[in-house]
């Protein structure tokens, strides 16, 4: 007799050490891109009508935005920990399911309080999103194909910066509450594809203390920073809730840096930042977050407050921004696996400074072609940037750190981007009226004259050009980085810990 055996069952993907397993962890990470943009798009497009259904304050509303990037940025680096010590693919998982849950949450909030609260756990969700995503590409691609994975990522992050400003205005026309819910199926797809396709192919750490000095230091450090400069701008720099903010994120953000240099197992291992193309091009990071985040948020408010858009028409005009992006990133992560990182992130922040110093000639009545063209030059310059810095700074640790790694990255960019946010906020409402100000972050344009607006726009400017100088600050740190040739030095020399992984 013969026993016929049942074919077994199939599994979606491919096996760990597959050649094509990398192009299915890339679907994941895209995924998860995807998302985290397309989120950001739709709730920025919503901020004015979120302002006249929810009856929030500009420091509220503004504050919508800040949690969620302050939750992230302080937990990315505990969420990259906790990946290396548990396993990258659990972690992944559990950020989508803890961004559909916050997601579904934020649709029911009946108030500015109640929606803070609620983007404080989407921003957890996006922490485990954002330290994994890198990690995984980099676990699963060889060096030399690391840039084009990386640009293809920053590509898929730019096709959602093109749809999630559309589709906000889309579903801001249906109620606020749908840029919000919208995100729940969306998760729980992501969550399904990365439980289907990951694997778990590198060791994890053996170390599992938790800095808890170091993350609580940390997040009061930071937000007091961006509390006392974004309100500030509003409230008159001699608010004590401003001094209190600025003097506690003057003791404390050093003392961050202190208690690193002591733990045993810190928070931020300082130790990455001996490379100097991983410090440089951290640095770099920061200064691009700096330079560029904001940019969103101000043209939100231009279109819709200053020029009288719709909210689906402004977010129609935000998409030069992203197409550059989706242009750009793909072409100078393959540029910089055959020549190296430095001369493309170079150039990209100079382009982008460029873009941004033309920006300072917008007006009221400035045709969209002029605007468009502008955008279109920074996003261009960003996808220069991004991808082959990524790319860089990710291929200098050893495996077993790359979720520490990822996490630090997302740090200094993160971190960049809310200071940047805050500074804009602070520089355009200086000395101008409450009631101008209400109108135009309620996109109430057509009730305000050009009188009224002159001091909005010169602000603007203002916060432009120095956007626009810190861009070419951080083309000449990119330009510190090695020179090509060197990427991969620290690579080739693995942590002695790593033995023990």
């Amino acid at each position: 007799m013969t026993t016929v055996q049942a074919p077994a069952r199939r599994r979606v993907g491919v096996a760990a050490h597959h050649d094509n397993y990398k192009w299915w962890a890339l679907s994941c990470t895209s995924l998860g891109m995807l998302l985290a943009t397309i989120n950001s798009g739709t709730l920025i497009i919503a901020l004015p009508d979120l302002e006249r259904s929810l009856h929030t304050s500009l420091l509220e509303l503004v504050w919508v935005i800040l949690v969620y990037m302050i939750a992230s940025t302080v937990l990315v680096l505990s969420a990259g920990r906790l990946s290396d010590q548990f396993g990258r693919k659990q972690a992944y998982i559990g950020g989508f399911l803890v961004f559909a849950v916050a997601s579904l949450g934020a649709g029911f909030a009946a108030n500015g309080t109640q929606l803070i609260l609620w983007r404080i756990l989407q921003g957890i969700g996006g922490a485990f999103l954002f330290a994994n995503a890198a990690a995984i590409v980099t676990d699963s691609f060889p060096r030399e194909q690391l840039g084009l994975a990386m640009g293809t990522n920053t590509m898929v992050a730019a096709v959602g910066l093109v749809i999630g400003p559309v589709l906000g205005g889309a579903l801001v026309a249906i109620s606020w509450h749908w840029v919000f819910w919208f995100n729940i199926p969306f998760a729980l797809l992501g969550c399904l594809w990365a439980w289907l396709i990951l694997h778990e192919i590198t060791g994890r750490s053996a170390d599992t203390q938790f800095d808890f000095a170091g993350t609580v230091t940390f997040l009061v450090g930071l937000t007091g920073l961006v509390l006392g400069i974004s309100k500030g701008g509003i409230s008159g720099w001699n608010s004590p809730v401003v001094i209190g903010g600025l003097v506690a994120s003057a003791v404390l953000l050093p003392a961050f840096v202190i208690i690193e240099r002591h733990q045993r197992a810190p928070m931020l291992d300082l130790s990455i930042f001996r490379s100097r193309l991983f410090s440089a091009a951290a640095a770099a990071a920061f200064i691009n977050g700096l330079a560029r985040f904001a940019l969103m948020f101000v043209f939100v408010f231009y279109f819709q407050g200053v020029q009288g858009d719709s909210p689906i028409l402004a977010g129609i005009k935000l998409a030069p921004l992203a197409v550059g992006m989706l242009i750009s990133s793909p072409l100078a992560g393959i540029w910089a696996d055959r020549r190296g990182s430095r001369g493309m992130a170079v150039a990209g922040m100079l382009v982008t400074a460029l873009g941004l110093a033309l920006m300072t000639t917008l007006q009221r009545d400035t045709t969209y072609l002029a605007s468009g063209a502008y955008m279109f030059i920074v996003g261009l310059g960003s996808g220069m940037f991004n991808s082959p810095n990524t790319a860089a700074m990710m291929g200098t640790v050893a495996p077993h750190r790359r979720g520490i790694a990822a996490g630090a990255r997302v740090l200094v960019q993160n971190t960049g981007a809310v200071i940047s946010i805050a500074f804009v906020l602070a520089v355009v409402t200086s000395s101008v009226p409450k009631t101008v100000l209400f109108k135009v972050f309620s996109g109430l344009a057509n009730h305000i004259s050009n009188a009224q607006l002159t001091p909005f726009i010169a602000n603007m400017h203002t916060a432009l050009w120095v956007l626009a100088a810190t861009s070419v600050l951080g083309a000449l740190v990119a330009a510190a980085r090695p020179k090509h040739g060197d990427d991969r030095v620290a690579v080739q020399a693995p942590a002695p810990e790593a033995a023990r992984t």
